[in-house]
């Protein structure tokens, strides 16, 4: 594998600004994002980092995208059943505190809300994929003009589909002109959403051993139960088995949608939620790092999606059309992609769950609902060709030297990259 010379001290701070710490019970913690991978796309109502210029002379010609879909309703009918089944028998009981009918009630409301809906693209989930079209649209004009060709792809699931038809209505509100091209079909699983038996086969099993005992060590007690349920032994006797997690998913997704309350910080303190995120993010962690624990094969997953991204990038190069290949998918996908190409160091090897965790593979921060990568390719009048790579519209670090700032020359990331899934392929 052809190696790349390491990135300087100097460039780690530039993007990172030195090491990340866990968001803590006594610093300012944010319980929208410490809803893992549920939480809401940050950039919404808000508008993300500016974004380092371009070396003089470079163009934007070319995106490579591929995005999680929207906020959505939670996927299995028990999700939101279980909550309020459990707490309906602290109910019957006569039990309950104010905050637990309060939070009941809530429940039931959702519940019901929830019938026909499993798994779809709510409100917010539609709105936070027309802002990120409008911001690439509004970003990169030389990419998105009335000559521009868009091929937009989703998996074959109605949430991803919905969040490509509202990305590209959110781009053709800024660039009306553009041609686009819009597909869902399973020909194309083989590189959106691969299936790889065989690895997953191996993270099954260390889920059996590192991930059990990742969350044994991080155990939420029933203390949250207390503020919800008066009666202290009946509250662990009959309505804490099986709640976890699932009260914690529907109160953390109530931020993916307009008319859902917000409650997570009043059942949950500040140290408890953190220790639901990590029930979660633990998986994620595995899910996705390089690691003597699941055999290193689990950035690798997503080997064919990086070879279609090249492939489809070569095409664009010989072309002179501007053009965007966009993709919307799922989480999994996404964050293995991220370590698959290195982004922001994510793919080193890591020995354990907290040493990854420590190193910056937060679910909050890689796969909010409609997380996203860009891959933003420009090129000089002697056709010299940069990338740079955008992670939820922010700039990040990949292999190697840049040229300047976030950006880099992608015949030196071509050859690596290629070289580096070629064994697996």
């Amino acid at each position: 594998m052809k190696k790349l010379i390491s990135i300087s001290l100097g460039l780690l701070l530039f993007v990172s600004g030195g090491a990340q710490t866990l968001p803590s019970a006594d610093k300012e913690t944010d319980f929208h994002k410490l809803s893992g991978n549920l939480r809401a796309y940050p950039f919404t109502e808000s508008e993300p980092p500016a974004q380092t210029p371009a070396p003089e002379g470079y163009i934007p010609f070319h995106i490579e995208h591929y995005g999680r879909h929207g906020s959505r309703w939670l996927i299995g009918g028990n999700d939101y059943l279980t909550p309020v089944r459990n707490l309906e028998k602290a109910e019957r009981a006569g039990c309950l505190t104010p905050l637990g009918q309060e939070t009941l009630e809530a429940l039931r409301k959702i519940e019901r809300a929830s019938h026909g809906r499993l798994g779809e693209l709510s409100d917010k989930g539609a709105l936070q994929h027309q802002a990120i079209g409008r911001r690439m649209a509004r970003n990169y004009p030389e990419i998105f003009n009335d000559s521009a060709m868009v091929d937009a792809k989703a998996t074959v699931v109605i949430r991803c589909i919905l969040s490509m038809l509202n990305g590209l209505q959110g781009i053709q509100e800024i660039a009306p002109g553009v041609n686009v091209k819009s597909d869902a079909s399973y020909a194309d699983m083989y590189f959106m959403n691969y299936d790889d038996k065989p690895a997953w086969v191996i993270k099954d099993r260390a889920e059996e051993t590192v991930l059990r005992d990742y969350r044994k060590k991080h155990a939420l007690g029933n203390e949250y139960l207390y503020r919800l349920v008066s009666d202290k032994k009946f509250a662990q006797d009959s309505v804490a088995p099986g709640i976890f997690p699932y009260l914690y998913w529907v109160l953390a997704a109530a931020q993916g949608h307009s008319d859902q309350p917000w409650l997570l910080d009043k059942v949950f303190t500040a140290d408890e939620v953190r220790e639901a995120w990590r029930y979660d993010n633990g998986m994620w962690t595995l899910h996705c790092i390089d690691t003597p624990l699941t055999e290193r094969r689990m950035p690798y997953t997503q080997r064919k999606l990086l070879r279609n991204m090249i492939e489809s990038t070569d095409t664009a190069i010989l072309s002179r059309t501007p053009s965007a290949n966009l993709r919307y998918g799922h989480d999994g996908i996404l964050i293995n992609f991220l370590t698959l190409i290195e982004a922001d160091d994510l793919g080193k090897q890591f020995a354990s769950i907290e040493e990854a965790e420590d190193a910056g593979l937060r679910s909050y921060d890689l796969i909010p609902m409609a997380g996203n990568i860009q891959m933003v390719f420009y090129r000089n009048a002697e056709g010299d060709v940069l990338v740079k790579a955008l992670l939820n519209e922010k700039e990040v670090r990949l292999p190697g030297q840049p040229v300047e700032g976030p950006y880099y020359r992608w015949a030196d990331l071509r050859s690596y990259y290629l070289d580096k899934i070629s064994p697996y392929d």
